[in-house]
């Protein structure tokens, strides 16, 4: 039986209404409803859901068992989980106003159930439920959350939202669908392990999302995988893995969601008490004994999400110096890494919501945040001591020379092979007696001869010391940039060959001479980075400080560095290796006379591109037959090393002001990049700018097009009126310039198309009125109207009126004359006055 957590406050009593008036009564699932209620006042909540669903509803008791088609309500004052199926009441740990309880359900409901929890958010004020959304989707449960746009009050779904915790967000009335159709999706008792098919056709999505994200998740757990991805169906409503390989093909969206779901990345602050009181009383002061004064601690947290670990690590460690050891002067520098930008970008940050009032302690909050409104913010003294980066633990060099590893709840999501890669990595990069810090699900198995545990329950393990030398080079080998290069050429030279291969005693011999007695050399790309190291190379070559760096510029070990770089251009250009004698390297022991072979390859294929070093140790005997050699021929040894010394000082120096000059250099540069970053803003801006204007003007053209055609059909109109009246017009302008005529004046007058814009005075007419342009101009001078009765040449009578033409502003913009034939009236008056006795 699934449970489904409903979180609210007082006022999303709208938004409880909508949710279950569109839910079924014979789901199948338990309801249970936390709502942010007055701790002094009965709650009437379930009388007024009972109003809305045909499902019993009933107020919340101590020990009830949960049951299907059922609703629950907290009581007012109390706090509900679930526990073994049956609901557990407790007071409230908080003072009012900081209580969290819709947090307690999810939380509880994450444990209880797993991935099958189901927390539904809806309107309310604040960010409760946040971290309990979080929780669930961390097991694989499904976290719905109501449209802000439809909630009264839309902080927690917003809350919600932001944090990107919501696997469905819509209006509280589509939301029992939405969950609904998940549920008939998603079988609510998964199969323990993937069978190989189903493990087969993950493959092309696996592809696809290494190949959009750079990341192989190959080597996770199936069931992980498989519990994710079909999340992600059912929130499409896809049942075809095929189906939903195609939709990541076209929505790089879609993409980078699966991608953050398989993440899981949810964390919190001082997760498991335990393991930190522990620390900070014990691990930790025991850490700090026999270290020097002004020492700096080195820690790497692996997999930091959005930083709460890094920080947690950051004030155990200042509580520990202050209660063990408050005068010492010791200082730390937290490496947190994570795979996703995001989560980065957010750690980096320092801003947490409220809500974590929950897992912080008053005094923790006092002394580490800075309270604002609405978040706190990481005071800078513990932001200081962090920093972060994105890198992969599987594909990534390690950090290096650490004193304290955190790895807490990332292992359980790789499979057994991935384990046993990453967890002899950690032992590479701690120091000796380092400490190394595992989440409470998580052992280093079979490792226990790299690793004693402290408390095996709380999971810290402290490091053995090992072969340091052989046990480091080792690690280096098994672990290069994977990237680089295929999987095929990435075999150390001291990896034990095949079992038929050592029945032949030949290539048994072989392989020991080559593992004893082959010198250390390392294989470079064309970046100078190394994919490739055989032998004993720590004598050279030694991991810089900071983030994991592979080039062997960086690398390199101090009297080599400078060598190199110039031999590294000579052997690019030329077939001959390049021999470097006598190079004096500075090792942990002292200084070490080497001779040095570099060697660029253009065949075979799988080295074309690539370059070759190889260091061979000057024994003993050379250097001192060297000294016998300059003794014998007369040379003051010490005069000779001392000229040497101060040229290369001279060298040294002449080193050190090229790198200032590229200092220089690199710093104009990334002046003049963020000021042609800041140009292309600008420009993207005013690109912007000009778009939303470009869509102005088309839609006032589109307008203005509109207002054309209406003023060309109303033309049309007017014209047919005035050719339908049979009434002669002819409109005149200002200037007594023709504007307009009908067809019946082109009869009387001689008009035509071409006429328009044509005086007056250059008419021919029938008429026999040659004061007609005189007449025109009084009116329009005037504003009088003028009537007169005129004959044309063939005998017609016309009335001929002429008024002024007046605009709709009211403005007087020419004249219009009209020509009435009136000639049969004529002729009647004529009859009738001959009929008439004089």
């Amino acid at each position: 039986m699934r449970i489904v957590g409903i979180g609210a406050s007082a006022g999303g009593l709208a938004s409880l209404e909508d949710f279950f008036r569109h839910t079924p009564p014979d789901t199948g699932m338990a309801f249970l409803v936390v709502q942010h209620l007055d701790p002094t006042q009965k709650a009437l909540l379930p009388e007024l859901l009972q109003r809305y669903t045909d499902m019993p509803v009933r107020e919340a008791e101590q020990n009830m068992p949960v049951q299907a088609d059922a609703v629950y309500v907290i009581p007012p004052n109390r706090e509900l989980r679930v526990q073994n199926g049956t609901l557990r009441l407790a007071q409230p740990a908080r003072p009012r106003g900081l209580r969290l309880p819709v947090n307690v359900l999810f939380s509880s409901l994450a444990s209880a159930q797993n991935d099958r929890a189901i927390a539904v958010v809806l309107s309310g004020m604040g960010s409760d439920g946040t971290l309990g959304l979080q929780a669930i989707k961390a097991t694989g449960g499904l976290t719905v959350v109501q449209d802000p746009a439809s909630a009264q009050f839309d902080a927690m779904p917003k809350s919600a939202i932001a944090a990107g915790c919501a696997d469905i967000v819509a209006p509280a009335a589509e939301l029992p669908s939405r969950i609904l159709a998940y549920v008939r999706r998603v079988p609510e008792h998964e199969r323990s392990r993937p069978s190989a098919t189903a493990t087969n056709e993950l493959e092309p999505l696996l592809q696809l999302l290494q190949q959009k994200t750079r990341h192989d998740f190959s080597l996770y757990k199936p069931t992980t995988l498989n519990r994710r991805i079909e999340r992600r169906m059912a929130i499409h409503g896809l049942a075809d893995l095929a189906g939903y390989t195609r939709l990541l093909t076209d929505n790089d969206q879609e993409v980078q969601l699966l991608f953050r779901e398989l993440l899981i990345g949810v964390t919190r602050f001082f997760r498991d008490p335990d393991t930190w009181d522990y620390l900070i009383d014990t691990a930790l002061p025991e850490l700090f004994e026999g270290l020097p004064d002004d020492y700096t601690l080195r820690a790497w947290v692996v997999g930091c999400s959005t930083g709460e670990e890094a920080y947690s690590l950051a004030m155990a460690f200042s509580e520990a110096l202050e209660r063990s050891e408050p005068h010492r002067r010791l200082d730390l520098q937290i490496f947190a890494s994570d795979i996703s930008p995001d989560a980065i970008t957010e750690a980096r940050r320092g801003r947490y919501p409220l809500s974590v009032e929950e897992t912080v302690s008053e005094k923790r909050l006092e002394r580490f945040f800075i309270r604002h409104t609405d978040h706190y913010q990481i005071r800078p003294d513990i932001r200081d001591k962090v920093l972060f980066a994105h890198h992969d633990v599987i594909l990534d060099p390690p950090f290096t020379k650490l004193d304290l590893i955190t790895c807490r709840n990332l292992l359980i999501y790789f499979d057994v092979t991935l384990q046993r890669r990453i967890l002899p990595l950690f032992h590479y990069s701690l120091r000796p007696n380092g400490l190394l810090m595992l989440g409470s699900s998580e052992t280093i198995g079979r490792l226990s001869h790299l690793f004693t545990p402290l408390k095996p329950k709380l999971r810290l393990y402290r490091c053995k010391p090992c072969e340091s030398v052989r046990h480091s080079e080792f690690l280096l080998e098994s672990f290069p940039p994977m990237s680089t290069l295929p999987k095929e050429h990435a075999v150390p030279s001291n990896q034990a060959p095949a079992k038929e291969a050592l029945d032949n005693l030949q290539s048994a011999a072989d392989h020991v001479l080559l593992q004893s007695y082959s010198p250390a050399a390392v294989v470079l790309n064309a970046d100078a980075d190394i994919v490739y190291i055989s032998g004993r190379t720590g004598r050279y070559l030694e991991p810089a400080a900071g983030k994991a760096n592979w080039n062997i510029h960086a690398m390199a070990r101090e009297g080599l560095r400078e060598p190199l770089y110039t031999a590294l251009k000579q052997a690019a250009s030329q077939s001959e290796p390049v021999e470097l004698s006598g190079l004096t390297v500075q090792t942990g022991a002292g200084s070490q006379v080497v001779n040095v072979s570099i060697q660029a390859f253009s065949e075979p294929a799988a080295l074309k591109g690539m370059t070759m070093v190889v260091f061979r140790d000057m024994p003993a005997r050379a250097e001192s037959r060297r000294r016998k050699s300059a003794t014998n021929t007369g040379l003051d040894y010490p005069a000779q090393v001392q000229r040497y010394e101060q040229e290369i000082a001279q060298l040294r120096e002449q080193a050190k002001r090229s790198r200032e000059e590229l200092q220089a250099s690199n710093e104009e540069l990334q002046s003049t990049n963020e000021e042609l970053q800041s140009a292309n803003e600008e420009l993207t801006t005013s690109k912007e700018e000009m778009q939303s204007m470009n869509e102005e003007l088309q839609t006032i053209n589109t307008e203005l097009q509109a207002k054309l055609d209406d003023l060309a059909l109303a033309q049309s109109d007017m014209q047919n009126v005035l050719n339908s009246i049979e009434i002669a017009v002819l409109f005149l302008d200002q200037d007594l310039n023709v504007r307009r005529y009908t067809e019946r004046a082109a009869s009387i007058i001689s008009l035509r198309e071409s006429d328009i814009g044509r005086p007056l005075s250059d008419l021919t007419t029938s008429l026999r009125y040659p004061e007609l342009q005189e007449d025109a101009r009084r009116t329009l001078d005037t504003l009088a109207v003028g009537e007169k009765q005129i004959t044309t040449n063939d005998g017609r009578w016309f009335s001929v009126r002429i008024i002024p033409y007046r605009r709709l502003d009211n403005v007087i913009d020419g004249v219009v004359i009209t020509l009435v034939d009136i000639t049969d009236t004529k002729n009647l008056e004529s009859s009738l006055r001959k009929k008439t006795p004089s």
